[in-house]
């Protein structure tokens, strides 16, 4: 990916994955990468999370599974980023762990979700996917992704 430093491109060529946060006008800004589709989507759900609450320290207290439908890459990863921000916003739950998998072209998605209260809130909260900007899909190491988020 553009900016990537020479420990990025090592770290990638090994099938390593990742996420950074770049800085953005009012928003949140994340790129993440990974050998598949899904481990990219982990990695940009993760440091979407990163951007506003320290879950390092957190336990759990619920797993939720869910299903998104076969849709393209963008919807994909603009619907499994919303269904975070929407767990966050309405039974205050964030998710300090998720995995992904694709079952039948769809995307089983596990969240690993810690009360809102219980974790240390860093940055401002994510209230919604931008479209503006939006990639996903196949490169020379695997996948990646850029995705804003508002705030």
């Amino acid at each position: 990916m553009v900016g990537d430093t020479d420990d990025d491109i090592r770290l990638r060529r090994q099938g390593g994955s990742g996420h950074r946060a770049l800085p953005h006008t009012a928003d949140m800004r994340i790129e993440a990468w990974g050998a598949s589709r899904e481990r990219c989507l982990v990695e940009a759900t993760r440091g979407m999370v990163e951007c506003f609450a320290d879950v390092t320290t957190a336990r759990p207290t619920a797993v939720e599974h869910f299903r998104l439908a076969k849709v393209s890459d963008d919807d994909l990863l603009t619907a499994l980023l919303d269904e975070v921000i929407f767990r966050l916003e309405v039974p205050g739950m964030v998710a300090v762990d998720v995995e992904a998998e694709t079952v039948d072209g769809c995307l089983d998605v596990r969240l690993a979700l810690a009360d809102l209260a219980d974790v240390e809130i860093i940055g401002a909260v994510p209230k919604g996917v931008s479209w503006h900007e939006l990639r996903i899909g196949p490169d020379p190491y695997g996948w990646s992704c850029a995705v804003t988020v508002d705030v």
